[in-house]
């Protein structure tokens, strides 16, 4: 029981972090009818900020994170008044393929400016740290990047229910033209929304770096991985994504030991294949 246990929290843990990286795509989604393909380099490129911060100036992640967030904040911005709003109004294909190639070239200057050499921190304050619980072992970076995760997504469903910002993002989702009437300006909403898409990702890759390794493929699984909880939580559902992801993650982990490493991710695209199958929109999608 014990060793289930285990096995269910690394599961957990890992659940959180794809939560906060899908939240910023379920948003984007949901807001823009756009998939942010470049989502995974915009992680990939947070987590060598907290990584560079490190090693020239010693920033700890914990407090490192808040730049590697502003810093996908302001390339989400960017992305968006360079690449997607030109693709707003056009063909699906056209944001699609565009944010694809932003993809592509993120990597690829990553890949020519750090080589593809994987780059582990050290010397940080969580370093090597654990907790026991009962006879469980509680890895501290897992459990702090996981807890940091929860209370982002949660601060998010916060600010989009209870806030004027929010209820103007939601007004925008349903209906653009009519927002505009009512005096909202769309286009600021927009970038707003893939600005804050990237801090979601960027948050997460700030803490990441504490248990792995960076390196410029990184960001590719866990785009994948963010693209399966979003569509199997419901388009456009945070608190669909939040729940995809902790299934998700358990399944992960759960595959990967009782069956076989090589079989967890056999076992996350079949579980969202099944549901896709028998629910097209998603567990909470309507």
């Amino acid at each position: 029981m014990t060793l289930f246990l285990q096995v269910a929290l690394d599961g957990l843990l890992n659940g959180a972090v794809y939560a906060l990286v899908a939240a910023g795509l379920s948003l984007i989604w949901g807001v823009m009818d756009v998939i942010n393909f470049a989502h995974g380099e915009f992680l990939m490129a947070a987590m060598y900020v907290t990584y560079w911060l490190s090693f020239f100036w010693h920033l700890d992640p914990l407090i490192s994170w808040v730049a590697s967030g502003a810093f996908a904040f302001l390339l989400g911005i960017l992305a968006y008044q360079l690449v997607v709003k030109r693709t707003i109004g056009k063909s699906a294909m056209a944001a699609l393929l565009g944010t694809f190639g932003l993809s592509m070239v993120i990597k690829n200057i990553c890949l020519n400016r750090f080589s593809p050499n994987f780059r582990l921190l050290s010397d940080f304050a969580l370093e090597d740290k654990t907790i026991m619980a009962g006879d469980i072992i509680v890895p501290l970076p897992q459990l702090v990047t996981g807890i940091f995760a929860l209370v982002v997504v949660a601060i998010l469903v916060l600010v989009l229910k209870r806030t004027r910002f929010g209820w103007a993002v939601q007004a925008t989702a349903l209906d653009k033209e009519a927002a505009e009437l009512m005096g909202i300006n769309t286009e600021k909403i927009y970038a707003l929304v893939f600005g804050i898409g990237g801090a979601c990702v960027g948050i997460a890759g700030g803490l990441m770096p504490t248990y792995l390794a960076v390196h410029p493929e990184v960001g590719g699984l866990f785009s994948l991985i963010a693209f399966v909880c979003v569509a199997l939580g419901g388009f456009g559902s945070i608190g669909g994504a939040l729940a995809a992801s902790l299934l998700i993650g358990l399944v992960e982990a759960l595959s990967g030991f009782y069956l076989a490493p090589v079989v967890k991710y056999v076992a996350v695209f079949g579980l969202y294949l099944a549901v896709v199958l028998f629910r097209p929109k998603g567990l909470f999608g309507w």
